[in-house]
């Protein structure tokens, strides 16, 4: 309700590393990171963009060690934390304690919408060292209201500090967006977070839907920067969340320049919605699989909208890159 305080997360140096093949310079997240802190952005979330550890031939290599980076940014950071994303599997306890060693102090611990149970250790030994940890749910269309909440119930009971529920794929509508959210209100005692992405046009509007429902923690990027067509724009939901009424503690204006200053020149390209993004968003898609799926189709001059059905029709999730040669190869034989 109006008066509420929101927490936005900018995810620009995670989500945003997809968009820009993890290229991110030392200069470059040093002078976003300085412009979040200035503008009261409580979280700012640093890491390959496929989390801790994901720098490797089937996520695509960082340009720069993301505990370079997170280096780089916790000199310039005053108030806000510093955070990184840990899919177990990908990331390890030793990357967290890097991590820590680098300046981070949260962490958000994300698995697949109905896998919360590998996710405990990490929790706990990110609680273990004084940080801020999130259980960070994704592909949450994949699953019930009340399957999420079972999950959600599994991450409070390991010590997360809250939960974040993840539109990986941007599927979802505010109707379903509004049933997750209050399914998962419902069940834990924990605030409840929401992260979306763009790619039927519903980030903003989802994420608007998300905080009407309870949730008071929203992620966002600068210039809607990520995999896809992008997350939601945080200057947008700035804007949109002081204009009706919600406390942000953020600086809208000071929002607006470092997105044109900082951000625009590194962009490869505008985020936009094109084909193979709102197919993604029509198939339920992982995300993160857009550029993955280009290179494929082009390899094997399949049309990319081909291989994303094929793939949600295979209800493929994140951590199956690998697999997206495979299914581009079998298309390419049945032609």
């Amino acid at each position: 309700m109006p008066g509420v305080k929101i927490n936005l997360v900018d995810t620009t140096m995670r989500d945003g590393s997809h968009a820009v093949k993890h290229r991110f310079t030392k200069e470059q997240v040093a002078a976003i990171a300085a412009g979040l802190d200035k503008c009261g952005v409580p979280m700012i979330e640093l890491s390959h963009g496929d989390g801790l550890g994901g720098s490797s031939f089937t996520y695509g290599f960082s340009g720069t060690s993301e505990f370079e980076l997170l280096s780089a940014c916790a000199s310039q950071i005053k108030n806000s934390k510093l955070t990184v994303l840990l899919l177990p599997g990908i990331g390890t306890i030793e990357d967290l304690k890097k991590a820590y060693d680098s300046g981070a102090r949260a962490v958000r611990v994300a698995t697949h919408v109905t896998e919360a149970d590998v996710s405990s250790q990490h929790i706990a030994f990110a609680k273990e060292m004084g940080m801020m940890a999130a259980g960070f749910l994704m592909m949450c269309h994949m699953a019930s209201p009340e399957r999420i909440a079972g999950e959600a119930k599994k991450m409070e009971s390991y010590g997360a500090d809250y939960i974040n529920l993840a539109d990986s794929a941007g599927y979802l509508l505010p109707d379903g967006v509004k049933e997750r959210v209050e399914a998962v209100i419902n069940a834990v005692k924990i605030p409840v977070g929401f992260h979306a992405h763009n790619n039927l046009g519903f980030a903003s509007a989802n994420s608007l839907a998300a905080v009407q429902s309870g949730a008071t923690y929203i992620d966002g990027t600068l210039r809607g920067l990520g995999a896809g067509a992008g997350n939601t724009q945080i200057e947008v939901m700035s804007g949109v969340l002081n204009r009706s009424g919600y406390e942000t503690g953020t600086d809208f204006y000071g929002l607006m320049d470092l997105a044109q200053n900082a951000v625009d020149p590194v962009m490869n390209r505008p985020q936009v919605i094109d084909n193979g993004s709102l197919m993604l968003g029509y198939a339920g898609v992982y995300s993160s699989f857009l550029l993955h799926v280009y290179d494929a189709a082009k390899k094997y001059n399949l049309e990319p909208r081909d291989i994303l059905v094929e793939l949600g029709r295979r209800k493929m999730v994140g951590g199956q890159e690998d697999m997206i040669i495979d299914v581009a190869y079998g298309l390419s034989q049945n032609r």
